[in-house]
């Protein structure tokens, strides 16, 4: 199975694309309670709290507010589940793997409600979360599922006498903090390699969002084992941290403009602009720039906006009342500071978090919308006159997550991805991400790395083991 710009490919031989999946209106959220050691447990303190659909404004359901007695009872039984004998640690590799396969299995089956917790909870449109969130949760468990018996040590040349060799164990108990714009899909990329690994682990969602990652307990109880979040208590920890971005998207004026607008737009206004891939710094080389402009306000333009389980929107509503405020305040200072408005600018005036796509152009570099992660529906367009100027430019910030560039000089495209100070760098094209491929940040952008065989590094610690033989020959 294949995807393509979020499509699913079923391949059958006709190659007719699936048949869509139907959104579930009006679901019943089951699980509201926190999740440690197999079982659903109510909060400490007695303490709840709400969770409102971003789409209508109305509570969804209240949920258990985990405290620092419910973190240390979850750490308390991921440190018991990793003692030397435990049942987990006694697992080997490849059943670690046959367990995250079928965790995968039971989240294919469960598909369409985890997309409809996802609609309901963050108001990402519905078939965005089930071609996209959820593939990529399926994928990302069953690829990890397929190293768990393949993480291997090296044997190290050193005297004639000695054997040396390396092993790979598990840290021990890790801790994640997911964040809310993909709660169920980061989630997974933490959770998959972890387990794959041997820990255990301690799973915080994002208090906007714990839906998805609830039910996804009720799943991992299925599969029968423990896991679920990390405590600090202050001496020397390993951190990987995935944060934010203000990427650079550059486009050339060799580009394909076609391609280069369309993989613009989506780049920003993917998951309403809150991602922190978002392409929310638009250079164009002057002499495509107005012709780039145009065809931009067009697409926003025409993107559909509203109800999310609705197959034809695009865009749904941000996803809390902060969040809206930060926008709307970001949008208002571009205005100020002398950017050109071109489209939007605006709350939809329908019930609900909802803003209008929105476009400027003649964007300076000290201007706050091309500075600050605005994580909205805001696409702030650039202009520069050569590759060095922009490159220059692209780098002057303290992010370094993502960057793209739009040209069909191959040597220009390698040279802008060699100098790019980003983790990741695309060529004609936004947003590809794979689970084989390892995702993070450069600078203030993160730690680390996600996916992929690095990924592995991260929760694992070396060993070396040294033997010195006898002398005597035999």
């Amino acid at each position: 199975m294949a995807t393509t710009n979020g499509a699913v490919e079923n391949g059958q031989p006709d190659r007719k694309p699936p048949a869509l999946p139907r959104p579930i209106r009006n679901l019943e959220v089951k699980f509201t309670k926190i999740f440690i050691n197999n079982e659903w447990h109510e909060s400490k303190s007695g303490k709840k709290f709400a969770t409102y659909n971003p789409s209508t404004l109305e509570k969804i359901c209240e949920v258990e507010e985990g405290d620092k007695p419910d973190v240390d009872k979850a750490v308390e039984a991921a440190q018991a589940a990793f003692q030397r004998g435990s049942p987990w640690r006694r697992l080997d590799a490849l059943s670690r793997g046959r367990l995250l396969h079928q965790l995968a299995d039971l989240v294919e089956r469960d598909r369409a409600t985890l997309a409809a917790l996802e609609t309901m909870d963050t108001g990402k449109p519905f078939l965005h979360a089930f071609f996209i969130d959820l593939e990529g949760c399926i994928r990302t468990l069953r690829y990890f599922a397929g190293w768990a018996d393949k993480i291997q040590g090296k044997t190290i040349p050193t005297d004639d006498n000695v054997v040396c060799f390396t092993r790979h164990e598990p840290i021990g108990v890790c801790g994640a903090i997911t964040p809310w714009n993909f709660p169920l899909l980061m989630l997974v990329w933490k959770l998959a390699p972890a387990l794959c690994c041997g820990n255990t682990m301690v799973l915080k969602p994002a208090e906007q969002t714990p839906l998805t990652a609830l039910h996804l307990g009720s799943l991992i109880k299925e599969v029968g084992k423990l896991v679920k979040e990390a405590a600090s208590r202050s001496n020397l920890k390993r951190v990987t941290l995935e944060l934010g971005g203000k990427n650079p998207c550059i486009v050339c004026a060799d580009a394909d403009l076609d391609l280069a607008v369309e993989c613009a737009h989506q780049g920003v206004f993917f998951n309403q602009g809150q991602c922190c891939t978002a392409a929310s710094r638009v250079f164009v080389e002057e002499q495509v720039y107005s012709e780039f402009v145009r065809r931009s306000v067009e697409y926003a333009r025409k993107r559909p906006v509203g109800d999310p389980f609705d197959v034809k929107t695009e865009q749904g509503p941000q996803i809390d009342q902060k969040q809206f405020n930060k926008i709307l305040e970001l949008i208002e200072s571009g205005k100020k500071e002398g950017a050109k408005l071109e489209c939007g600018g605006s709350a939809m005036e329908d019930k609900g978090l909802f803003i209008k796509p929105t476009v400027f152009s003649e964007v300076t570099d000290n201007m706050r919308i091309a500075k600050e992660e605005i994580f909205g529906p805001v696409q702030p367009i650039l202009k520069f006159k050569s590759i060095e100027e922009v490159i220059k430019r692209a780098n002057s910030t303290d992010y370094g997550l993502t960057a793209a560039v739009f040209t069909k000089n191959l040597d220009k495209a390698l040279k802008l991805a060699s100098a790019l100070e980003s983790g990741t760098v695309w060529i004609n094209c936004y947003n590809a991400l794979y689970a084989q491929a390892p995702f993070g940040g450069f600078k203030m952008s993160g730690n680390g790395r996600e996916l992929g065989e690095y990924a592995l590094a991260e929760y694992t610690e070396v060993k070396t083991v040294t033997i010195k033989l006898g002398d005597k020959n035999p």
